[in-house]
């Protein structure tokens, strides 16, 4: 398995330098072992799916969440994202909500970002896998240095991104990214918790387009077409 990734072949020398290192080797052991005992999400064959719906040249926004949701047919391989149908998450309802008082777009009627991923927003998370029912049960694998490498190799090979970060997980990644070049957007995380703790208010969507926009880079079209 670890010899075929499903991933787009803009991301082919990353994943060629990752699959020499031992701890991407013991990774996907790990992972293929978990898999095979237990269920989790997403599927074996969504987990590296943002490396496939956003080619590295086409990215121009970083989302970082921490794990899939991990109740069944939610996660599919993006951050915050859900399959077409199924309820949002308290997560993605308030990350709406901020989009709708920020930039008056109205999205609650899917949860499914895959029209962001395609504009060049890459959704991805600090782990790719989690145990059903079990948040951050994979976070003792390597994942997060793979995360800590596809940021650093972003934050490389990009110029003018922007890094929206929510959460402490997420921002504690801080420190590999170079705001010379890049754009930081943080705030508290969008779950039930913590939304109401600086959140709701911070304006992360119109924030990042006029970063976008001021850099000469088309801004990014938040509004998702309805799931059929």
């Amino acid at each position: 398995m670890a010899q075929k990734l499903l991933v787009d072949s803009s991301w082919s020398d990353f994943f060629i330098l990752e699959q020499k290192k031992p701890y991407f080797q013991e990774l996907l052991v790990n992972i293929k072992n978990e898999y095979q005992k237990y269920q989790c999400f997403p599927k074996w064959d969504n987990i590296f799916q943002v490396f496939s719906l956003t080619p590295l040249d086409k990215v121009k926004v970083v989302i970082l969440g921490q794990d899939p949701y991990h109740q069944p047919n939610q996660a599919h391989g993006l951050a915050f994202s859900v399959l077409p149908g199924i309820t949002l998450p308290s997560s993605l309802r308030n990350i709406f909500q901020e989009l709708k008082d920020d930039l008056q777009i109205d999205n609650q009627e899917t949860g499914y970002l895959i029209d962001w991923a395609k504009e060049g927003v890459f959704l991805l998370n600090t782990a790719l896998t989690v145990r059903y029912n079990s948040a951050n049960s994979h976070s003792h694998y390597n994942w997060n240095v793979f995360t800590d490498n596809v940021l650093s190799y972003l934050n490389e090979k990009k110029e003018r991104l922007v890094f929206i970060l929510w959460g402490n997980n997420a921002r504690q990644k801080k420190e590999l990214i170079d705001t010379t070049k890049h754009l930081i957007v943080e705030s508290p995380h969008p779950s039930f918790f913590s939304a109401n703790k600086g959140f709701f208010g911070s304006k992360p969507f119109s924030k990042t387009n006029d970063w976008l926009a001021a850099n000469n880079q088309i801004p990014i079209n938040w509004k998702l077409a309805k799931s059929k």
